[in-house]
């Protein structure tokens, strides 16, 4: 079938053929690759790459979740694929002995790592190529790995960020955390991995705010983001070209309390949100930083949090993508939560997906990339 669909179009310039290519999905393209030589060359440059994503993204789809498998299971197991909207919920097993996702997705790459064995590897992996590639610990990870061969085993948190310098196009695992809970000097300390030279490197400086190491950070144009740990929780970014710091706008709504957990970030229709639980509601936010200079935050909705005691008891939820820009999938926290859809509309409730496993989701778009430094 490969050389017929070949020699159906040999006869078309070469610019019409990528043209072509780039508009069909990356299942497609990896087949296509046997075809010829001229198209796996074509297949593989960062150009086409980058244009393939854009046109995927920009087909009017929403973003596909990948329901993450934690643990040691087999390739097919609980194998699910489901309709939400113009995206598809399908399975990801996860690699060995990693237990974490990190959930700053950046061009179909997605970063795993285990933040209870700090002697575990970060791995980047492309979930639909198959790529992936090990990165050497962290110096993060060998101060845990330190502690504990001198048996300090109650280990202080950290989290795993992940995003792109947009003008360089170069990808960077960054990990910040809390300098004193690991008898370091200095308020925080960041590291940033290079793909270009194998190695992690101190950023400095670091940030001038304590961070709230419970919750993760999301990646969003450029820049990852955090909670700050103060008296009133303050939103702060790290531009990843600049590899610069900055509070960028205190957030009235967002309180501190004694529940570290009663707050989160996610991406909504590629807007930076905010979520705080009110008890009996959920209210979220979205930071709206177009045509000026002045960044606001408006209410995006309110979740009726007595409507899903039965699926998620009283825990803050977490929002994971829009769909159909009126529903909203959410789960709780933890690893046996179900899927649940709000039709911010309508008001109401569906469950999508639930399981009696441990596994995470993410929101996710298909590509060819790989973090490989060329």
């Amino acid at each position: 079938m490969l050389k017929r669909y070949s020699s159906s179009v040999e006869l078309l310039p070469h610019d019409v053929v990528e043209l072509i290519l780039e508009r069909l999905p990356v299942k497609s393209l990896l087949r296509l690759r046997s075809v010829s030589k001229t198209w796996k060359l074509t297949i593989q440059t960062r150009r086409f790459q980058e244009r393939q994503l854009i046109q995927y993204c920009s087909q009017s789809r929403d973003p596909d979740i990948l329901l993450v498998h934690h643990g040691d299971h087999g390739p097919n197991t609980d194998a699910r694929r489901l309709v939400f909207g113009s995206s598809v919920v399908y399975t990801v097993c996860f690699p060995t002995l990693c237990n974490s996702v990190c959930p700053s997705i950046c061009d179909g790459l997605v970063c795993f790592y285990n933040n209870y064995v700090p002697s575990v590897s970060v791995v980047v992996v492309n979930p639909t190529t198959k790529w992936h590639q090990s990165l050497p610990l962290a110096r993060i990870q060998q101060l845990l790995v330190d502690r504990i061969t001198k048996r300090l085993f109650c280990s202080p948190y950290y989290k795993l960020g992940f995003g792109k310098d947009k003008i360089r196009g170069t990808y960077k695992p960054f990990f910040l955390y809390n300098s004193s809970e690991f008898d370091l000097d200095n308020v925080t300390t960041c590291e940033v991995f290079d793909f270009g030279t194998s190695i992690w490197r101190y950023v400095h400086p670091a940030s001038p705010c304590r961070i709230n190491v419970h919750l993760d950070p999301v990646y969003l144009d450029g820049s990852l983001y955090w909670f700050t740990e103060c008296e009133k929780t303050k939103v702060l970014s790290f531009d990843l070209h600049t590899e610069t710091f900055q509070v960028i706008c205190k957030s009235p709504f967002v309180h501190a309390r004694d529940d570290p957990y009663s707050i989160s970030m996610c991406i909504l229709d590629n807007c930076l949100c905010v979520s705080e639980n009110n008890l009996t509601t959920q209210e979220i936010w979205s930071l709206d930083s177009s045509g000026s200079n002045i960044k606001t935050w408006n209410k995006m909705c309110s979740i009726d949090l007595t409507k899903t005691l039965n699926w998620f008891g009283e825990c803050t939820l977490l929002a994971i993508a829009f769909s159909e820009k009126n529903k909203l999938l959410l789960r709780g926290r933890g690893f046996y939560q179900p899927l649940v859809i709000h039709d911010i509309h309508t008001k109401s409730y569906e469950l999508l997906f639930e399981t009696n496993k441990y596994v995470d989701f993410v929101c996710y778009f298909q590509s060819l990339f790989s973090a490989s430094s060329d």
